[in-house]
């Protein structure tokens, strides 16, 4: 395996027994993550791994088909199953993701999934009804923001940042 796919296949190792130190560890300091839901750089892109790891208590994440393209980026499928906190509603997500690695750190993580079919299993009917908009997508964007920046406050290690 190539020096790339091992940092990828850690980071989901990582993620799989909840060790957001451990998938910390995997990206650079300037990592750039974005996905449906969150954009962030830096210790914020660390921070919300650790808040999902840490508020996640039923989280299950299994990882698949790791191959490293042409270019050295890093493509992987992963699937989690959890529990949505505010509406209680079990959620399988199943996600495509792509590293860009530098000097054997993950400069670059993009997650892609389905908001239309992640909003119908995490919020039901509302989901379902508004799904597909950017309005509702716009409300979780945000809501998932003040999560992360009041699981912030609270841990020292991200003041400041």
């Amino acid at each position: 395996m190539s020096d790339n796919i091992n940092t990828v296949e850690r980071f989901y190792r990582a993620f799989a027994q909840r060790d957001w130190r451990g998938m910390q560890a995997c990206y650079a300091p300037e990592v750039h993550f974005n996905d449906e839901v969150f954009d962030l750089h830096g210790a914020q892109a660390g921070a919300m791994w650790h808040m999902l790891c840490e508020r996640g208590t039923d989280l299950r994440v299994t990882h698949s088909n790791l191959a490293e393209l042409p270019d050295g980026r890093v493509q992987a499928h992963w699937d989690a199953r959890y529990t949505f906190s505010a509406t209680k509603r079990e959620v399988h997500n199943s996600i495509d993701a792509l590293f860009t690695l530098r000097d054997g750190r993950v400069v670059r993580h993009v997650d892609a999934f389905s908001f239309w079919r992640w909003s119908r299993q995490a919020l039901g009917p509302a989901g379902w009804l508004l799904g597909w908009t950017p309005l509702l997508r716009g409300k979780v964007r945000a809501q998932a923001a003040k999560g992360l920046e009041a699981f912030c406050r609270d841990k020292p290690q991200y003041a400041g940042r």
